[in-house]
Order: C-alpha cells, then structure tokens, then sequence
C-alpha cells in the first residue's frame, strides 16, 4: 500500500459521513400535521443538533409551517445557518444557538430556558421533532428545583475526570437536571413527539444519548447516590437531599407523557463502521469489525488493541493480513489527583498513545485514533495517527512516550510529530472511532 495513512484516513472519512443528518434524516421524517390543524416545533441539542436542524429545514416542506430551536457546540453550527451566510435569515425556520461542551455555561441553561418556554401551549394537535445527538447532556442544561449553574458545572467536571462511564454520567446528570430523562417530552404533553437520534453511546440506549431528554428513564436517584459515592463525588447538600428524598426522580416507561411518541435512531456507531470497512473491502483490504460498544481506559483499550494487531502481524492469527482492525465505543481518562497539570489532549489521542507503546515498534502496523465529532475532549483535533516509526521519530525529539502518557498530554507528544488528525467540526457525532491497519 502506497499510502497507509491516506487510507486510514478515508475510512474515517466514510464513517464520518455515515453519520451526517442529511444523508440519513429523511427515511424518518413523519408527515407533517394537516393545514390548519397544529404546527410543527423543532427543538434539540447536541453537537450534532445544529446539521439535524439544517437538514429537516432543507427536507420539510416550505407549505408547512415550522419553527423551533436547537443548541450546539460552540463552533458547530453549519455554515448555512451562520449569521454571516448569504441565505437570508428569514429562511432558516429554526434557529440554532451554540453553548459550552463538555462542561455546561450560562448559555446552554438559557437556551434549554428558552426551550422549556416553547412546550407552553402546545395541543394535541401539534408535531414537536426533537432533534438529540450527544453532547446534549452539557449543552441543554437547566438544573434542578434548588440547584445552580454552578453546582452543574462542578458534579460535570467530576464526573469528567472520575473515569466513570457515560451511562454513569448521564444517570447522575438527568436526575439534576429539569429538563433530561424524560423531562422535556413530559413538558411536549399533550402534543405528539418525534425524536430523532444520533447515537454516540455503547449500546444506543435512547435514554442515555444526551441524557435522554425525551424519554422514560428506568434508573433511579438511589442508582445516581450509588455512583456519586463510587467515584467519591461531592454535592451540594441540595442535590443530596433532591435524591435522597426522591423529589428528583424522573419519568419512568409506562408515564403517560410518552404515549404515542416514537423514537427512531437515524445514525449509529455500527453503522459507521459498516460504511468504513465497506470502502476499506472496496480497496482490497480485509475489515474486521471488533465491536461498536468498547469502553474502558483509554490507554488499557490501546494495549489490547495493540496486542491484536501485533498477533495479527506475526501470527496471522485471528485474522490474516493484509487487513485493517475496526472499533468504536466510548473509553475514558481518569486523571488522578496526583496526576502533574498541563497535560492536552482527549480520550481518542490518550487510545493512539498507549496503543503506539505497546505495538513496540512493531513493522507494518498503522492506527488512527479519532472522534468522530471532529474534537477530541477539549482541544483543536480529532484524534491521531501512529506509524511504525512513531517512537523512533519521538526519540529523536527528546519525546518520552511514557511520560506524555502518564501526564495525559498525548496532544503535546502528536503535535511535535505532526501526527494530530485535524477535521474541524464534522457537525455529527457517533463516538470514538480507531482503525488498524496491518501490513
């Protein structure tokens, strides 16, 4: 192969565009309520939300009324929604508004404000879409009777840096929230909710994607106590007394607020990885799909991988060569308390990190590492790209792998590489996605 890194590349690329909402919303559009008989209101968030309500603008009928509000990542929304883009404003029937992610702001609590005070008024004969990606869970982001924004934004970065997992995370995050788990679709009552979904959890469970604003949740306060104490999270004695008391509950399946609803999810991890081992067969090389639902720490998840690919290269065993090892999920970085300051990068490039160290050097293997959302944790890139001279070129620079590593600062080392994958916001979101090819 000529290229290594081109191809991986493109498979990136074709799981990216998998995923993007013009290309899958349409198959499950509802038809729009008779003239005359009820209006339709798009509401959402995520960091795809502002591309879903971009492509349903484009998609539903100019004849049919539509409005609505979506919030987005900042730096997420399309261009043709930008205020500086040559469509004339009065075009864009749903206004996209953008906040912070991962850790909420002001801005997401006035918007999901905003949102709330669109459900008033609503009948039976209205059609609300609820457009919900991931990234949701900060972005929409209304507490709880009793709590302040800044309660949020401290249990968030906890919960962030605990190591826990995201259905963890959102159990905690919907039941302080006034507006998750199920919450906004009981507000919708009693008009006919549509949700449509991009799934960016192991699994796909509707109810942890964004926390699941618009539908039932079966976990409850006493499960949101239990991982707070696991992760030894402190809250404010509000928050303890909303869960302990069960004043903070949410909706569970069964609540008649969700009757008559229907939830489709309109893009997958799985089916992103489909469409990258598709074109990666269409250009001779074998795929192998692992699993769409990998989590765990991020540099153990790179060791495992490694030692496949290394099995694969000097054994051929359990797959031959040449082929290219795919897989998806949601791993996590837990830093420590102890853990040195400064440390840049997210979960995508820590995975390239401790899968470049254990591959040892190995010849003929190449990965990358990337988010599909275009932005790994907080900084500028999707993830990264490691070689077979990955550390002998870091060696050359002075570059400790190890210590990179241990200080959670796989940008930094990547960077001096230049081995970072730049996308830019791709405007969608179905998770973490690694290839590795093998030679």
């Amino acid at each position: 192969m000529q290229d290594p890194r081109a191809f991986l590349r493109a498979l990136f690329d074709a799981a990216v565009a998998r995923a993007q909402p013009a290309q899958v919303m349409p198959a499950f559009l509802p038809t729009p309520p008779e003239p005359g008989k009820g209006r339709t209101l798009a509401l959402g968030a995520g960091k795809a939300a502002g591309a879903m309500a971009a492509a349903l603008d484009a998609l539903w009928p100019r004849d049919a009324p539509l409005s609505g509000l979506v919030v987005t990542r900042y730096g997420h929304v399309p261009p043709s929604y930008r205020s500086d883009a040559d469509a004339p404003h009065g075009q864009r029937r749903i206004e996209v508004v953008e906040a912070s992610h991962p850790v909420p702001d002001a801005a997401g609590q006035r918007a999901a404000q905003r949102i709330v005070e669109l459900t008033r008024g609503l009948t039976a004969d209205d059609l609300v879409l609820c457009l919900i990606s991931g990234g949701g869970s900060a972005l929409l982001s209304l507490p709880a009777p009793g709590l302040a924004l800044a309660d949020k934004q401290q249990i968030n970065q906890a919960l962030l840096a605990s190591g826990a997992a995201i259905d963890e995370m959102n159990c905690v995050r919907k039941h302080l929230s006034a507006v998750k788990g199920g919450r906004l679709a009981a507000r919708c009552a009693p008009a006919r909710v549509v949700t449509l979904l991009i799934s960016d959890v192991p699994g796909d469970d509707p109810s942890v994607i964004a926390s699941g604003p618009t539908v039932p949740d079966a976990t409850t306060c006493a499960d949101a106590l239990r991982i707070l104490e696991r992760y030894r999270i402190a809250v404010p004695a509000a928050a303890r007394a909303g869960l302990e008391s069960g004043a903070f509950e949410t909706p569970k399946p069964g609540d008649a607020a969700f009757r008559g609803h229907a939830v489709h999810l309109i893009a997958t991890p799985q089916q992103s990885l489909e469409a990258a081992a598709a074109l990666a067969r269409e250009r001779g090389v074998e795929a192998h799909i692992l699993s769409d639902e990998v989590e765990g720490e991020s540099r153990e998840v790179g060791k495992v991988h490694a030692a496949l690919a290394r099995a694969v290269r000097r054994r051929g065993q359990p797959f031959a060569r040449p082929c290219v090892i795919l897989s998806g999920g949601e791993t996590t970085v837990t830093v420590q308390p102890q853990t040195p300051r400064g440390g840049r990068g997210g979960r995508a490039s820590e995975f390239a990190l401790g899968c470049a160290i254990a591959l040892q050097r190995e010849p003929g293997v190449w990965v990358l590492a990337a988010d599909t959302d275009g932005i790994d944790g907080s900084e500028h890139n999707a993830g990264a790209i490691v070689a077979p001279d990955t550390l002998a070129r870091a060696a050359a620079l002075d570059l400790a792998a190890a210590d990179h590593l241990d200080r959670h600062d796989a940008y930094s080392f990547f960077e001096r590489l230049g081995d970072l994958v730049v996308t830019g916001p791709t405007l969608t979101n179905v998770n973490d996605f690694r290839a590795l090819l093998v030679l």
